[in-house]
């Protein structure tokens, strides 16, 4: 049975996405392009959703597999995973992702040409950042599809076997008021194992940090909704504790970053929290959704069909509008303000008269060929 909550949490984290990259742009963090003027007190709320909105998205990613594992065989499911995941970043490789790379050579004087130039004869020679060929944004999706294939083994023998002994433990524990933090001993052993030694690279190979996190989190999706009812119930009934563990984790990492900062303890107990943290919040958002949020309706129909188009999309778009108004003199309300609405208006309409409509672009965008009506 399909459950709406989660269709509602994609749709509202992956728009999240638009604001958190227009963010980036006036924030001192490091971005592709930057506005003339950086606001310092935007580093906590953009550090706050840096936590956790990528480990929500992978969790939600595992779930979706779930699903998507009742109606395919093994064979079924990899082809589709490779339609659905393979295709969309070839395609966006070659004509989603060269306008930011040339937006950013124009912004930093390294290519004075027109577009059709760059695209031509340089945006795929070299790896980015020292040549041009990158999938920025859509890193998401290779590393998406190496989970899938590789989980697959294990994901067939849990519903093969859905009454093994992990399976029932953990149906016992999660009963409990913080059974569901179990989780967090493997992400906490990632912190202190691989975190120091291996620096974020979103590249897949030799990113053995992202890597190991973000896959442990996708399994974890899978299993939690393999539990069924005994999860949903568990975060129905402690999510008001779960919220209360969100905001003390956070605090604590707010006074392990901002106040304590550069010490030896500082960083140990950041590498304790940031799990506890990120994981705290994610039950927090399942659980108030399950209670609130598991509905249908065509408005979510709509978005769930046209959010993976609008990840493709909208990081391009903001870094066109952003470079148009970049060194205007407008205030941070305006420029934001026309960041968001450029972005998911031209969005919304490449998608509505574009995408949505058009048989053969559906695939290159994630969506099946046929055409939903209405």
């Amino acid at each position: 049975m399909r459950r709406h909550d989660i269709d509602w949490l994609r749709v509202l984290v992956f728009g999240l996405l638009i604001f958190y990259h227009t963010g980036k742009f006036f924030d001192p963090g490091d971005f592709h392009i930057k506005n003339n003027i950086l606001y310092d007190w935007l580093k906590l709320p953009m550090y706050f959703l840096n936590r956790w909105r990528l480990p929500i998205l992978f969790v939600i990613s595992g779930m979706g597999t779930y699903f998507a594992l009742n109606k395919r065989s093994s064979w079924q499911f990899s082809k589709e995973r490779i339609v659905r995941l393979f295709i969309p970043l070839v395609f966006g490789m070659l004509f989603i992702i060269p306008p930011q790379v040339y937006i950013e050579r124009l912004a930093d004087n390294d290519f004075l040409g027109s577009y059709f130039v760059f695209w031509k004869d340089v945006a795929f020679i070299g790896e980015y950042p020292e040549g041009n060929l990158s999938w920025h944004h859509l890193w998401f999706l290779p590393y998406l599809l190496l989970f899938s294939l590789l989980w697959l083994p294990i994901f067939k023998y849990i519903k093969k076997y859905p009454a093994n002994k992990l399976m029932l433990w953990l149906s016992k524990q999660i009963k409990k008021p913080l059974g569901l933090f179990w989780f967090c001993l493997p992400l906490i052993l990632i912190e202190f194992t691989l975190e120091p030694y291996f620096p974020k690279t979103h590249a897949l190979v030799g990113d053995w940090y992202l890597l190991t996190k973000f896959s442990v989190l996708f399994g974890y999706g899978f299993i939690l909704i393999h539990l069924k009812d005994v999860f949903w119930k568990s975060l129905e009934s402690y999510r008001k504790l779960y919220a209360t563990i969100a905001v003390l984790a956070f605090s604590v990492l707010y006074v392990s970053v901002w106040i304590m900062k550069d010490t030896h303890f500082s960083y140990a107990l950041e590498l304790i929290i940031v799990p506890i943290n990120y994981w705290s919040w994610i039950l927090t958002f399942f659980g108030f959704a399950a209670k609130y949020l598991n509905k249908t309706s065509e408005k979510l129909r709509y978005a769930n069909e046209a959010v993976y188009p609008f990840y493709i999309l909208h990081q391009t778009i903001t870094i066109i509008i952003g470079y148009y108004i970049m060194n205007l003199d407008w205030g941070f309300l305006l420029k934001f303000s026309t960041m968001i609405i450029g972005t998911f208006l031209g969005s919304w309409i490449l998608y509505e008269f574009g995408i949505r409509r058009l048989k053969y672009i559906r695939p290159l965008f994630g969506l099946k060929k046929r055409i939903k009506q209405g």
